[in-house]
């Protein structure tokens, strides 16, 4: 109770609830905190997405049998294909996927029918704009499945030698949004964590009120824990928007523990707030802040895994990001939301994140403090 009365009594209160007030009335700031997060999360959950469907497929059928007929449908009727032309000639078939009219054309030579009569094993071709190189490796793919598929049934439904049994853990819709939500909650984060802080310090070099703040009896980390903690708050409020969006709209489950999974997330607000102001001990003005920001932030995001696994990526890179703090978290945040896990699975990630914290916040203090000086 005594500590209290003296908290409530002390400069670093009377600092904090000057910067609350001006968070508060910062209209700028508030909208930075929650509109472009949430629409961030809104638009890159429902847009990004590996799922590949109605792809544009010309068909050119020059056997013109039930059979190929079939054929045609089983590629029209799964929500993959869509047949948008019908070229009557290889030409135009050649040109439809040049020009971009098609994304694949499906090629029924006129000895289908005659090698299905004679017992052999017909052949048809399928052209692939391969440009988009993701799209034409699924589509491949796809392709693959349905024609073996078809021919499953051509062969009066024989079992295969071997049936395996396939069982999906932790997705088993296999919805894309679960892979990328939790990774863009980490980015949202990561964003807005580094950038609000930061903007907040450069602010009062902007405006000229540093220099007021050095006249104060303040020490210099009551001045900047005065103004990180209202700013920490307010992203712990952050987290939980994104994690109630990420519920709510796109049916994320949660099996993990949330005071914990808060604990890990409030670690992860640290290193955010580091980075942030590190970059304003290195940046004179907010515009120098948004544009250093990027040298920062971008390589975190892509090295992370929240858009692309990590395991694509080339072998040197896999090991530069066992060093980015966001990499981490997002393993975290996926671990605990969808596979239930703890600290007792998680804890070389929190590790990570507990250095990273410390370092980040050491330095940037050290480096304000000096400014203050």
């Amino acid at each position: 109770m005594k500590f209290l009365e003296s908290l409530l009594e002390s400069r670093l209160w009377a600092l904090m609830r000057k910067e609350t007030t001006q968070i508060l009335k910062n209209r700028q700031l508030l909208f930075l905190l929650l509109f472009p997060p949430t629409v961030q999360l809104m638009i890159f959950g429902f847009a990004l997405s590996p799922d590949v469907k109605h792809l544009k497929l010309a068909v050119a059928d020059y056997a013109g049998t039930a059979t190929s007929r079939e054929l045609v449908a089983a590629f029209a009727n799964n929500g993959i294909f869509d047949v948008a032309a019908a070229p009557s000639s290889p030409q135009a078939v050649a040109e439809a996927v040049r020009t971009g009219r098609v994304t694949a054309a499906l090629v029924i030579p006129p000895e289908f029918r005659r090698d299905l009569a004679r017992g052999q094993t017909p052949e048809v071709q399928l052209l692939i704009d391969g440009v988009d190189a993701n799209t034409a490796g699924i589509a491949n793919g796809y392709a693959g499945q349905i024609v073996r598929q078809f021919g499953y049934t051509l062969s009066g439904n024989v079992p295969p030698a071997i049936d395996p049994m396939v069982a999906i853990l932790y997705n088993p819709g296999l919805r894309s949004s679960w892979f990328f939500v939790p990774g863009v909650l980490g980015l949202v984060l990561t964003l807005t964590s580094s950038l609000v802080s930061s903007a907040t310090v450069v602010r009062e070099k902007d405006v000229g009120t540093l220099e007021q703040l050095l006249m104060t009896p303040a020490a210099a980390w009551e001045i900047l824990l005065a103004k990180l903690a209202p700013l920490f708050v307010l992203l712990v409020g952050e987290a939980l928007l994104a994690l109630g969006i990420a519920r709510l709209v796109f049916g994320v489950p949660f099996l993990g523990n949330f005071l914990l999974f808060m604990v890990f997330t409030s670690l992860y607000i640290c290193v955010g707030v580091g980075i942030g102001m590190m970059l304003a001990t290195v940046a004179r003005s907010q515009t120098q802040v948004v544009l250093t920001s990027f040298f920062v932030n971008l390589p975190l995001i892509q090295l992370s895994g929240a858009i692309a696994p990590i395991e694509t990526m080339p072998e040197f890179f896999q090991v530069v990001s066992l060093v980015n703090p966001l990499r981490h978290y997002i393993a975290i945040v996926r671990g605990m939301l969808l596979k239930g896990v703890g600290f007792e699975v998680l804890w070389p990630n929190v590790l990570v994140l507990g250095a990273a914290a410390f370092l980040l916040l050491a330095i940037s203090a050290n480096r304000f403090r000096k400014q203050l000086e």
